[in-house]
């Protein structure tokens, strides 16, 4: 795990620059984001980059940060900067966790195992992605010793998810992220104008693909009453593109027909809109991993999880992919903060796009600030290399802002003043 401080990372880019070398990725998040985009086919800018609805969401979890202002004190020693804190276990170098995203072959040909390798060489957590691209196994198999975490989609059956918290407890994960604000999709007008799921493709499904107990479903299936589309050169990609993610040899996954169906088996299994708070000691009884429950956006919701014993609330409303008009994930803190009262830890996502948010986020009371759509923009430029890179950006921003603040310690931050205005 490679550390540099702030100042050596800002040095080590004038230096190269006044040798004409540039960086892999622009440090402007409105470029990085739009390099990406020129790189990315339409179906995955939608995927990636779109919201739900107006995509109002979307855009007040960016605009509500400008809400709070730091206020910088001044006369303090900030020579020495300690960015380090506790993440259910493990001591990480920052506050920040690369934040789980589905179907990152969208982004790039080596999806999440390249993240899981950039966020190991940094000693970043990483959230495996129940729609990952790339099994848990392969992406473990990268990262050695560095944290890494698990999402849970929770399915209609229980079995399978009884062998999905089985692999990440032998994949090393520390915890297990429960994502409760997705047992629908919801109405993502970019996607629904392209009409592009790419789950029907086969692709962001390589957890369920790679599991025995899915294999076992697929098995079971009743395909007797499935709808067969119309024969037409996109349903031809479609059923191509199935067999190419499966696994196994492509003409005989076209052949079998096994690829397809297993694409309906993963969607009458991928979410369960009747899972209650009733249902959550299934989870303790049968994992003995910490568990987070993320997409809570009620102090009254977190005090409910706290009261059923739940070891860490994720404050996130999904980037604004699931309901549109929500509340910004930054205006939902302070109250999920008070409400929690430093009991359990608190994790944040959805809007954050550089050390000042990370800041304000922290002094709202997170303990640590989830990266979404960034890496993946990273990922799309540069692979590996370029999440890297934007760990390296992130974590310079922040501790830069940290210590020009007046604070020379996450604990300072914690109490730093934010003034309400903008």
């Amino acid at each position: 795990m490679k550390k540099t401080n702030a100042l050596e990372r800002q040095r080590s880019v004038y230096v190269s620059g006044a040798a004409g070398i540039r960086q892999l990725i622009p440090f402007a998040p409105a470029l990085l984001e739009q390099k990406a985009k020129e790189k990315m086919s339409p179906a995955a800018w939608a995927y990636i980059s779109g919201g739900a609805g107006l995509e109002s969401t979307l855009s007040a979890n960016r605009s509500d940060f400008d809400r709070w202002r730091i206020v910088p004190r001044m006369m303090r020693n900030v020579e020495m900067r300690d960015l380090s804190t506790d993440f259910f276990g493990n001591t990480i170098p920052a506050p920040f966790f690369l934040a789980p995203v589905g179907v990152l072959e969208m982004a790039h040909r080596e999806a999440d195992e390249a993240v899981a390798a950039a966020a190991a060489e940094r000693g970043i957590p990483y959230i495996f992605s129940n729609q990952a691209s790339v099994p848990m196994e392969r992406c473990a198999a990268v990262m050695g010793n560095s944290p890494r975490l698990f999402q849970l989609y929770w399915s209609r059956s229980n079995d399978l998810v009884l062998s999905f918290l089985q692999r990440a407890e032998d994949c090393g994960c520390s915890a297990l992220v429960v994502t409760l604000d997705t047992t629908m999709l919801g109405w993502r007008v970019r996607d629904l104008d392209l009409g592009s799921l790419p789950f029907l493709k086969g692709m962001g499904i390589a957890q369920y693909t790679s599991d025995p107990v899915f294999q076992r479903l697929v098995d079971e299936q009743d395909d007797g009453n499935a709808v067969r589309p119309k024969v037409t050169l996109s349903a031809i990609n479609t059923l191509f593109s199935a067999a190419q993610h499966y696994p196994g040899g492509f003409l005989q996954n076209i052949r079998s027909g096994r690829a397809l169906k297993a694409v309906r088996t993963f969607t009458s299994l991928y979410s369960r809109p009747n899972i209650t708070w009733a249902d959550l000691p299934f989870l303790r009884e049968h994992t003995r991993l910490p568990i987070i429950l993320k997409g809570i956006m009620h102090p009254d919701d977190a005090r409910k999880a706290l009261d059923y014993g739940v070891d860490g609330i994720y404050v996130s409303n999904h980037g604004g992919r699931q309901v549109d008009g929500s509340a910004s994930t930054i205006a939902a803190l302070p109250s999920i903060a008070e409400a929690v009262r430093e009991r359990a830890p608190i994790l944040f996502d959805s809007g954050v796009r550089g050390g000042a948010d990370a800041f304000k986020a922290l002094a709202l009371g997170a303990t640590a600030v989830g990266i979404g759509r960034p890496y993946c923009y990273a990922l799309t430029i540069a692979g590996s290399a370029g999440v890297t890179e934007l760990l390296d950006n992130w974590m310079a921003d922040f501790e830069l802002t940290m210590g020009l603040s007046g604070c020379k310690n996450l604990e300072e931050v914690r109490h730093a003043h934010l003034a309400q205005g903008g």
